[in-house]
């Protein structure tokens, strides 16, 4: 089998050259991610209805804050470990590594254990109630084994990419995604086993994922192997005091899945309150297409973080700089075109997701465009947050996810249509992006008058 790691100098190589190893398998990578949230949008949408969507839009929260912690947890080794790194200290790095994999098992079995003792609380919280909480709890009670898999996965795959893997890292995301994809038609339509099998495929897939992961750790990792740990009460201080630092390193990564899960939340109570349960399902295909845009801003966060992080330990502000330019380049590109994608063809794409002639398709189309003005926004604060984690400045980085996420959001949301109606529901998200951009311009003027003088 060939090799799939990959030689990566973070020092010195052409810093476009070294972004562009990074960027595109990542992107590839979730891109066929992507490719399984909306094909699985497309076979729930048409093959159980918009019942279905909405019912799965309702439990969405959970798999932010899963996937969430997994982020944080992945983020904050890969920051810590890239800055041990670039010190030398590969003993360092490889604790933290298998520390950050510890927390992520014990934490995804106790979120695991609650949900699965509390599943009504926990679905009324999320606003499944009347004719959606049964069709919310037959996905939610399939579904939970994910937790454990998703969590390791996603730390798996921060640590892949600084393990100068890259490639290895898009296999991990496309197989799985692949597998969910082929599942997610079988279970549905031949097997007519509904949200149970739409819940199935993906625990499936994610037990790929996670098997993927833990191969390359156990047999083919490059320098970022895992370290056994001594059994004492020291070592159990230190573990935690390092996965302290960790966390806080990459706190932003969860509370930005925490504010997706807001988002979902907050837009489903509103959009129920204003348009019933149609809007629920016509706001469900906007959370469908968020994640996809979402993860290709990702994908430019997570290719520039480990070049940022270790020229930031090895204290090189210029190539750090260079590394920033690029990136925000691409990310606002990328807003741009989506921007037009979203103005121009909303039809087609909610058509996509929900048979013509049905209020809650037109109510989509209707919406969309407006939905869509917030991309470019959302490129530049998502940039901007990555490059706060990577040097180190993380309550920055979770001051700017909590504007764009929570703040700034809710009180769009509440705000906007008192005064717009239905079209303030669907700007209330660009609206919050658009003034967090505004906060970040604010922050860096203060710090560069701060640094120069």
């Amino acid at each position: 089998m060939k090799d799939n790691r990959d030689s990566i100098d973070f020092a010195n190589s052409d810093i476009k050259k070294l972004f562009k190893s990074y960027f595109f398998p990542t992107l590839l990578g979730m891109l066929f991610s992507m490719a399984f949230i909306f094909t699985d949008g497309i076979f729930v949408g048409h093959g159980i209805g918009p019942q279905g969507l909405a019912a799965i839009n309702l439990v969405g929260p959970i798999m932010m804050l899963i996937s969430g912690t997994g982020m944080m947890l992945g983020m904050g080794a890969s920051v810590v470990g890239a800055i041990h790194m670039s010190k030398n200290n590969l003993k360092a790095a490889r604790i933290n590594v298998t520390q950050a994999f510890i927390a992520g098992t014990t934490i995804s079995l106790l979120l695991g254990v609650i949900f699965y003792c509390f599943p009504r609380p926990v679905l009324t919280l999320l606003g499944a109630k009347g004719a959606l909480y049964e069709p919310a709890y037959e996905y939610y009670i399939w579904f939970l084994p994910t937790c454990l898999l998703m969590m390791i996965e996603s730390i798996g795959l921060f640590v892949i990419r600084l393990d100068g893997s890259p490639r290895y890292a898009m296999l991990s995301n496309m197989i799985p995604a692949i597998v969910n994809i082929v599942l997610d038609y079988v279970f549905i339509f031949p097997c007519h086993w509904g949200l149970m099998g739409a819940s199935l495929a993906t625990d499936i897939g994610g037990l790929t994922g996670l098997l993927m992961v833990a191969y390359y750790m156990l047999c083919r990792p490059k320098q970022l192997h895992l370290y056994r740990l001594k059994r004492t009460r020291k070592s159990l201080l230190l573990t935690l005091r390092n996965v302290g630092y960790m966390v806080r390193m990459g706190a932003s990564g969860l509370v930005g899945e925490v504010a997706v899960a807001v988002m979902m939340l907050t837009g489903n109570l509103m959009f129920k309150h204003y348009l019933g349960d149609n809007g629920v399902a016509a706001y469900s295909v906007a959370c469908y297409l968020f994640p996809l845009v979402y993860m290709v801003y990702n994908a430019v966060a997570q290719s520039a973080q480990p070049i940022i992080s270790f020229n930031h330990g090895a204290k090189a502000p210029e190539r750090i700089h260079q590394t920033m330019r690029f990136s925000i380049t691409i990310s606002v590109t990328l807003g741009l075109f989506f921007t037009l994608l979203f103005i121009f063809f909303a039809p087609q794409i909610v058509h996509i997701f929900i048979e013509d002639g049905l209020t809650s398709g037109t109510l989509a189309s209707k919406g969309l465009p407006y939905y869509g003005t917030g991309f470019i926004f959302m490129a530049i604060n998502i940039c901007m947050v990555g490059y706060y984690q990577s040097v180190e400045r993380a309550s920055l980085a979770v001051v700017i996810t909590v504007l764009r996420g929570i703040v700034l959001l809710i009180l769009a949301f509440v705000v906007m249509p008192m005064f717009l109606g239905e079209r303030g529901l669907w700007l209330a998200i660009p609206v919050a992006e658009m003034l967090t951009t505004v906060a970040v311009v604010f922050i860096q003027s203060r710090l560069k008058s701060s640094h120069n003088g």
